[in-house]
This record gives C-alpha cells, sequence and structure tokens, in this order.
C-alpha cells in the first residue's frame, strides 16, 4: 500500500518494507553439530572394524562380534546419559559427538539387520531369529541395567 505523499510521490507503507532475516554464521548453527558427530561416527565405526579383525564371525556362524558391540554400546550409551544428564553439564557437542557420533558408529544396527538375513539366507532361520530376538531383548536390558546401575552408584557417592 502505497500512502499519499503531499507532494504527490508515493512513498511506501512500512508494512510494505521486507527486511530479509538475518542467518546466524553457520558455525554457531548446525555445521560444528555435523563436524562432530561425523568425527565421532569415524571414531565408533573404526572402533567396531578393529573389533571385527579381532574376532571374526566364521561364515555361517552366529555373529557374536556384532552381538558384543551392540550390547556394550548400548550400556555405554545408558551411563554415558545418566552422567550427561545427572551429573556434568557437559558443552553442547558432547553428545552429539560421543552419542550419535562415536556410539552411533560403534553400534550397528544395520550389520545386525543383514547377518540376520545371511543366517535365513544360509538355511540357519532358527539362528537368525535367535539371533534377532537375543539382540533386541540383550540391547535394551544393557541399556536399562547400565542405566540403573549409573543411578544406583550416583546415589551411594552422593550419601
Amino acid at each position: 500500500m502505497t500512502v499519499p505523499h503531499p507532494d504527490g510521490l508515493g512513498v511506501p507503507d512500512a508494512a510494505d518494507l521486507v527486511v530479509p532475516a538475518r542467518r546466524p554464521p553457520l558455525w554457531h548453527g548446525q555445521a560444528p553439530v555435523v563436524a562432530v558427530v561425523a568425527l565421532g561416527g569415524g571414531i565408533g565405526a573404526a572402533a567396531r572394524y578393529g573389533a571385527s579383525l579381532l574376532w571374526p564371525t566364521p561364515t555361517g556362524g552366529f555373529p557374536w562380534t556384532t552381538f558384543w558391540v551392540n550390547i556394550v554400546g548400548c550400556a555405554v550409551i545408558g551411563v554415558f546419559m545418566v552422567v550427561i544428564t545427572d551429573v556434568w553439564a557437559a558443552h553442547r557437542l558432547v553428545r552429539p559427538f560421543f552419542g550419535t557420533g562415536v556410539l552411533g558408529g560403534f553400534t550397528t544396527f544395520s550389520t545386525y539387520a543383514v547377518e540376520i538375513e545371511r543366517l535365513v539366507g544360509a538355511g540357519r532361520p532358527g539362528t537368525g531369529l535367535a539371533y534377532l530376538a537375543a539382540t533386541l531383548l540383550a540391547a535394551l536390558a544393557s541399556v536399562w541395567l547400565a542405566v540403573a546401575a549409573a543411578r544406583r552408584i550416583l546415589a551411594v557417592r552422593q550419601r
């Protein structure tokens, strides 16, 4: 809308002026989060690969390495979450780096799914289903027990 001006020139109404929103600098946005997740993911994936080299799974055998990597990773994330929520006011990049990056790269539920498919495809559906159920139940139990143990230890230490 144009407001009439005494000399006949149209002056834009303040509502017509559009000021573009300022974007925060990239460093203050998601770039550092993406960077620490990528760095942590590389570290976690390298650790998982190292575990697979130390304890290789024979073809058609029960994938114990992936099973234990996932169980240990779930336990560590349980303890980590208790520590950063109940004990330590961590820097904003600690959780994405360690929780999402390192532990996300270390644990491997995609490999878990591929290994189930391989077991079933190799004519071992019972082992594949046992692996499916055992990993799910053990991972949930692992994180729950780790959280409970960490909270109990913290309660004892605070007395």
